[in-house]
């Protein structure tokens, strides 16, 4: 069961940012139910009009589109649902935070920044500033460049976590995460030397594509930082990928540091080859 953020009703509404590209809307970004915690990028579509994310879907409720989500900031809740607890298993907790809107500046119809505060039982754990821009690459593609830089505010360090650092092998998940639609046959998933979700997954890799009924998405980590993160994927039990801050151990944010990672994203129609989707990571990362 997956009881909703306690926090979160705290969080004031605000309004929804449309991102186009090519003269289109692509997505939309803000927060969905009341219930959320995060804000997130909702309908992501490709430029057909396909519909390339999913947004509290029943498997897992506290999957929303694509947002940054971090299951153990300091022993906080910032991913929604269950806490891994070391030697009890998923287990409901009162240790839900919210990210809360400090203030967005539109810089085009394809472009803008956010400013949010990561907070738990009134604390400020991390602030963050975050910029999304959409970037035309074809008649058939586009690419989304998501970076969020976090910042610890306070004058102690703390620390991000994942289940798998907090003892479930193989769950390092926690970071930027997209959660594709799910179809009645599972996406392929490779990378430049690996097929499957078994091979890529846990590893890093300079970029891996997720391919589905008629839609690809390519992910690419834009910075070296970014690069060294292994992915998180998911085909079987659901589609999402997800770069991962803290696969396998905790990751430190000393008091006044920065965490910066940069994800760009190919969001095409069709199902793209190898040799294709490797051509447009080069354009969109260097764009």
């Amino acid at each position: 069961m997956n009881r909703p953020d306690a926090a979160s009703s705290a969080i004031p509404p605000a309004p929804s940012e449309r991102l186009d590209c090519a003269g289109r809307a692509v997505a939309h970004y803000g927060y969905g139910a009341a219930a959320d915690g995060r804000p997130r990028l909702h309908p992501v579509t490709t430029l057909a009009g396909r519909t390339v994310t999913q947004d509290r879907p029943a498997d897992h409720r506290h999957h929303l589109g694509v947002s940054v989500a971090v299951p153990d900031v300091a022993g906080h809740n910032f991913w929604g649902g269950r806490t891994y607890v070391r030697g009890q298993g998923p287990t409901e907790l009162d240790n839900h935070g919210v990210q809360r809107c400090l203030g967005r500046e539109r810089h085009g119809p394809g472009e803008f920044a956010q400013s949010l505060a990561w907070e738990a039982d009134g604390v400020e754990l991390l602030r963050e500033h975050r910029t999304v821009s959409a970037v035309e690459l074809s008649a058939s593609a586009w690419a989304l460049d998501f970076s969020f830089a976090l910042t610890n505010p306070s004058a102690v360090g703390i620390s991000i976590g994942s289940p798998a650092t907090n003892g479930r092998p193989g769950a390092g998940y926690g970071g930027f995460f997209w959660r594709a639609p799910k179809e009645s046959v599972p996406p392929d998933v490779f990378s430049a030397d690996r097929v499957g979700e078994e091979a890529v997954h846990g590893r890093a890799t300079d970029w891996l594509a997720l391919a589905g009924d008629g839609w690809t998405l390519v992910f690419a980590g834009a910075t070296e930082e970014t690069r060294r993160d292994p992915w998180f994927v998911r085909t079987a039990e659901y589609p999402g990928v997800g770069s991962s801050l803290a696969a396998d151990e905790r990751l430190p944010v000393p008091a006044g540091a920065t965490v910066v990672r940069r994800i760009v994203t190919v969001v095409a129609d069709g199902r793209l080859d190898r040799e294709t989707a490797a051509g447009y990571v080069r354009r969109a990362v260097t764009s």
